[in-house]
């Protein structure tokens, strides 16, 4: 299956240029992204934007398959994209600043939402993650009586990408997908963690 990362951003709350090629443990935090994706068995197309021109070159360099979306936003990238590509399968979209993700995560999440047999499938992590890590959370709800954020993570059904689609919240009770890179403070908490 595919997975697209999302890495379109302009990173402007970072201020460290584009965010996709900000160094976590040494690699590009989109590098680290791929290689999760990729060892779950996805194929990774990175989807970049006119804000990531740095990103579309290192992309290129590491013979990185890619598709330059219009940047108009984040939903309307991955539609752009899905059509496309003339994806009509499940695929996975990811934003690219989760950088503690692994491939057991992806895999769990990919056999839950089979097991569902829903078309879609949102991610979640509980809030007291997000606390625990002193990363900010966008937005809360409750999911299974836990009070939950967005991974960044989804699955999307490519035949019905621009209609609504039902889906199943997957509630992932691990605090590395509570790691989303924002700030310079997020950042240096990310580091610390896979430091220590």
């Amino acid at each position: 299956m595919r997975a697209l990362i999302l890495a379109g951003g302009s990173g402007s709350r970072l201020s460290l240029g584009e965010k996709p090629l900000v160094m976590v443990d040494g690699v590009p935090m989109i590098a680290r992204i791929i290689a999760a994706f990729e060892t779950a068995g996805c194929e990774v197309v990175v989807v970049l934007s006119p804000r990531t021109p740095f990103t579309l070159n290192w992309c290129r360099a590491h013979d990185i398959l890619h598709y330059a979306a219009s940047g108009t936003g984040y939903v309307e990238d991955i539609i752009e994209t899905v059509e496309a590509l003339g994806e009509t399968a499940p695929v996975f979209t990811s934003v690219s600043d989760i950088p503690c993700i692994v491939p057991g995560i992806i895999t769990d999440i990919w056999e839950q939402y089979i097991a569902s047999g829903r078309d879609a499938c949102s991610v979640w992590v509980p809030l007291s993650f997000f606390d625990r890590n002193g990363c900010r959370a966008s937005y809360v709800e409750k999911v299974d009586g836990i009070d939950a954020c967005p991974a960044g993570i989804n699955i999307l059904n490519g035949s019905r990408i621009t209609v609504p689609q039902d889906e199943i919240q997957v509630l992932v009770r691990d605090r590395r997908l509570a790691f989303n890179i924002n700030t310079r403070e997020e950042l240096t908490r990310v580091r610390q963690f896979l430091e220590g």
